[in-house]
């Protein structure tokens, strides 16, 4: 089983952001944090890398009822999305497939909350 969903579109690397930005916004996620690993990466190791942001994306309802369910569930949230450049102009977004990282927790009522986000991120992934 794949642990997240991909999906690679031409575009530039900040309308793509914009673009993922939108489409979780639709699906009733807001982003957290936004880490640009591009720039961290050159400022504590001084090593050129390529564009590569993680957005930590959450949607309140369904990280209420994660909580609820599972009260150490935070150490998986929020779920992370990643917009990546290796080649400029080809955007690789990839997004966390919940319902796989939350197999090893033994919990029913969690992998249906799981599927259900995954449902709701395989659609953001579409959408772009």
């Amino acid at each position: 089983m794949e642990y997240y969903f991909s999906k690679t579109i031409t575009d530039s690397f900040e309308n793509a952001i914009q673009k993922v930005t939108k489409a979780l916004k639709s699906e009733g996620f807001g982003i957290l944090t936004e880490i640009d690993l591009k720039a961290t990466l050159k400022k504590k190791l001084d090593v050129d890398f390529y564009n590569y942001t993680i957005l930590g994306a959450c949607n309140p309802q369904f990280a209420y009822k994660a909580l609820v369910t599972e009260d150490k569930i935070g150490v998986m949230l929020p779920c992370n999305i990643i917009v990546q450049e290796k080649v400029a102009g080809q955007i690789k977004v990839s997004a966390v497939d919940p319902a796989a990282s939350m197999q090893a927790i033994k919990n029913d009522k969690l992998t249906k909350i799981a599927t259900e986000i995954s449902d709701r991120l395989k659609k953001v992934i579409e959408q772009l």
